[in-house]
């Protein structure tokens, strides 16, 4: 039996002896391993079995979470179509160009590298640091940096982004529209935006042609933002169609620096000029001054952009003239030799007077247009009914759009003739009263120079040629070809259109201009209007330039010589032989020479 010690001081004794005893018994290593051994087991089962909780129990969930995180659907970039000329020189063609992109949240807090990064971005970066700020109040996680930038910026971003280590940084592949034809095919071709959707012309006019649609890839990304693997792709991407127009570029080149030189030499406000393929009614050449670089940031006048041939119409003065001549022959009214008396050179109709520049006394139907008698061809337009002349303008294309589906195309002004006077019935007979479009005008020129047929134009080039109207007989349509090459020659008013080797023919105008109060003094748009070669015609063209400011302001002097430029490098380049006489006389006399 034990007893316990009563006192404190026997409990202390008793106490230190038991200790004592502790220290002298030797440490139970068996034990401790066993211990350590239990608690190491017991770790690697919790690991085990949290690992086989999470990869097989929450696998499913785990996963879910994770593709959250870091799989993301990214768009593959497609190629908007092309737009070419008729041989397949590219107008306008995307290339491949790098965005930048962010997440907002996670670039925030590394502002010390905005300077730099604004820097390579080329932007200033007190916008680029607002721009940020404006994100993050609207909680959004991603901005565009900078879209479809040049290599060089891309490096300088990418330079950044790897010396600060900056997350959230991202480069995705987009296209950027670029126009090798310059301002040369601007109005005609147009350009896109920055989402890459046409705005102008024929990217605007066949958006749904020359569109692409983006396809969808499914990768996975680093915290960084930077693709890691790429898992499968969703939706392939569809590249736009390509559009073939009917221009040239090479006479489109030689048009517009012909019509530039013009405009510039004469102090003009504005000019353009059109060239068609009489045998198809495709347009080979339409050019504008002023233009505009589709290339440049937009900061040109709006009023550049337009397509002038197509949108501004004019008065087209005497270029009428052989249009009505060819009604009346047509009606069997009058014949080329048919005489018409223009003295004294001035014609009371009802209050008004139609005068000459000077009394040309007795004419024929001929040299009413050699001479361009507003007179003449006035005697001539009373011989006919109102609704004849009408019809006849109509059928020639004046007052309805050309069908070439342009945005912001005129049909013109054709006023019915139920409500002519007879001084309108006078006027709309040397081009006042109704307004046309440059291409409007050529389009009925080429009526004459395709033996009376009119064929529908186009800005695309054609495989097929489409069925044309006969407006004219073919001796109508020659007879007044015949009376037009009088006017190119030493007594008519277009010498300068003269074409060495080739027999021309054409009409020129000179209109006063027309504004909102009447007819401005002093302002003209001088107009020519022909046709190459007289024998079997191949081209038309039409040049007007607008309010001429130079020493002269006749459409012989300041339209016809562009005509006969441009003209020249067309046959020549279409191998279109010549047929003048005296040419091949000369030519044949060359060949013999060089026989011997």
């Amino acid at each position: 039996m034990r007893f316990e010690p009563r006192s404190t001081r026997e409990r202390m004794k008793a106490r230190l002896r038991r200790a004592e005893l502790a220290r002298r018994r030797p440490p139970n290593f068996a034990a401790r391993r066993a211990a350590l051994g239990l608690m190491l087991c017991a770790a690697c089962l919790s690991v085990v079995a949290a690992a086989f909780h999470r990869q097989v129990l929450e696998h499913e969930f785990l996963r879910d979470e994770g593709e959250k995180r870091f799989l993301r659907e990214r768009e593959i970039a497609a190629r908007r179509g092309m737009v070419t000329d008729r041989n397949g020189e590219p107008l306008a063609i995307s290339t491949s160009m790098s965005t930048i992109w962010a997440d907002p949240q996670l670039l925030a807090p590394r502002r010390e590298a905005i300077p730099d990064l604004a820097a390579a971005l080329e932007l200033p970066a007190t916008d680029l640091s607002a721009r940020l700020d404006s994100y993050l109040k609207q909680g959004r996680r991603f901005m565009y940096l900078r879209r479809r930038v040049e290599p060089h910026c891309a490096d300088a971003v990418r330079d950044v982004t790897d010396g600060y280590r900056l997350a959230g940084i991202g480069t995705d592949t987009e296209y950027r529209r670029f126009y090798p034809g310059g301002e040369m095919f601007g109005q005609v071709v147009g350009f896109t935006n920055v989402d890459d959707v046409g705005q102008e012309g024929i990217e605007l006019v066949f958006e749904e042609r020359l569109r692409a649609d983006p396809g969808k890839r499914r990768v996975i990304q680093d915290g960084r933002g930077r693709v890691v693997e790429e898992v499968e792709q969703i939706k392939p991407p569809a590249h736009g169609a390509n559009v073939v127009l009917s221009l040239d570029r090479r006479l489109q080149f030689l048009a517009y620096r012909e019509l530039k030189r013009a405009v510039a030499q004469h102090r003009a406000k504005s000019g353009t000029a059109v060239l068609l393929d009489v045998t198809t009614g495709e347009v080979l050449a339409m050019v504008n001054q002023p233009a505009f670089n589709p290339n440049a940031a937009r900061s040109e006048p709006v009023e550049n952009r337009r397509n002038r041939a197509l949108t501004d119409v004019f008065e087209p003065g005497s270029t009428m003239k052989p249009l009505v001549v060819a009604t009346a022959l047509e009606a069997g009214i009058i014949n080329p030799r048919t005489p018409v008396n223009t003295a004294p050179g001035v014609l009371q109709v009802g209050s008004n007077r139609v005068r000459d520049i000077r009394n040309y006394g007795l004419l024929n139907a001929t040299t009413v247009i050699t001479k361009s008698s507003n007179v003449g061809v006035v005697k001539i337009a009373h011989r006919m009914d109102r609704a004849v002349l009408w019809q006849a303008y109509g059928r020639l294309g004046f007052g309805h759009v050309t069908g070439v589906e342009f945005p912001g195309e005129r049909s013109g002004f054709l006023p019915h003739y139920d409500g002519w006077s007879r001084f309108e019935h006078a006027t709309l007979a040397f081009g006042y009263g109704l307004n046309v479009t440059s291409l409007q005008l050529a389009q009925a020129y080429a009526v004459v120079a395709n033996d009376g047929v009119h064929l529908p134009v186009s800005l695309l080039r054609r495989d097929r040629v489409p069925e044309g109207e006969r407006v004219f007989s073919v001796e109508t349509a020659r007879a007044v070809r015949a009376m037009m090459e009088t006017v190119v020659s030493d007594k008519g008013t277009a010498r300068r259109a003269k074409i060495p080797g080739y027999r021309v023919g054409g009409k020129t105008g000179t209109a006063k201009k027309a504004t909102g109060r009447g007819y401005a003094p002093g302002k003209y748009q001088s107009v020519f209007a022909g046709m190459a070669p007289i024998s079997q015609p191949r081209f038309v063209m039409v040049v007007m330039v607008d309010e001429p400011r130079g020493e002269s302001y006749y459409g012989g002097i300041v339209a016809a010589p562009t005509f006969a430029k441009v003209m020249q490098a067309a046959l020549r380049l279409y191998n279109v032989a010549p047929d003048d006489p005296q040419a091949e006389l000369l030519l044949a006399g060359l060949k013999r020479e060089g026989e011997r």
